[in-house]
């Protein structure tokens, strides 16, 4: 796909694998998908280091829910960017805001500081900030490499023409990556020539063998297919 980026998030060893047979250049790993990430164990991301050979990029948030963090949440993150470190990670990502929404400078650079000589990406915090432009300013200015964006909308494809913009007004400075929903079905409708990297999960459902009440035991992982029909799109469109 030459300079095209198909990043895959995902949280389990079997994902990872699936998402780089599927033609994923990066993946994101984290755990708890269904509260939109939390920081994966320093044990997954060392099996999914010796079962895959791209980048793996860390999600750290210390807990589910908003993006507000009390100083000891923030040494919580600080040390699992060292442990992540020490056990194969690519780089983080993380976002932080203040009650208002807006980007929390100070505490997203000294993070940002923290993960170097490795990247920091901010992720989708960023879409429930008051301002979209001018959270990317901001963003930009705390050293982040790249956003993750469903453009302020609840997918990608919704917010389609806000990331067209938002691409523009980085110009180059950093890097606007469409997620949030994003599907095979429906990727025509988000991709764009000038936007180098997408992400999503490829999720099938996997209806799980064991005979339960009492719990939800059915799951979801990466499917590999999934994965390559938007490796292929991209390829037969870039």
């Amino acid at each position: 796909m030459s300079n095209y980026i198909v990043e895959v998030v995902t949280s389990s060893v079997y994902s990872s694998v699936q998402a780089e047979r599927g033609g994923a250049k990066r993946i994101e790993l984290c755990s708890a998908l269904a509260t939109a990430g939390v920081s994966p164990s320093t044990g997954l991301l060392e099996l999914v280091k010796k079962n895959v050979t791209i980048p793996v990029v860390v999600m750290v948030r210390p807990r589910e829910g908003d993006f507000i963090y009390s100083q000891t949440e923030l040494d919580v993150m600080k040390r699992e960017i060292d442990l992540a470190k020490n056990s194969g990670a690519d780089g983080f990502v993380f976002g932080i805001l203040h009650k208002d929404g807006t980007v929390n400078l100070e505490q997203t650079q000294a993070l940002v500081q923290h993960c170097m000589p490795l990247p920091a990406i901010f992720h989708r915090a960023f879409d429930c900030t008051p301002d979209l432009q001018e959270a990317l300013e901001t963003i930009i200015e705390t050293g982040c490499v790249r956003i993750l964006t469903s453009g302020g909308q609840a997918s990608g494809t919704e917010g389609i023409e806000t990331l067209i913009e938002l691409n523009k007004k980085a110009n180059g400075r950093i890097t606007i990556m469409p997620g949030g929903g994003l599907k095979p079905e429906t990727f025509s409708q988000v991709f764009q020539k000038e936007i180098k990297e997408y992400h999503l999960s490829g999720r099938i459902p996997i209806i799980s063998a064991m005979k339960a009440t009492l719990f939800e035991t059915d799951y979801a992982e990466t499917d590999e297919n999934k994965i390559r029909e938007v490796v292929n799109y991209i390829e037969q469109h870039k």
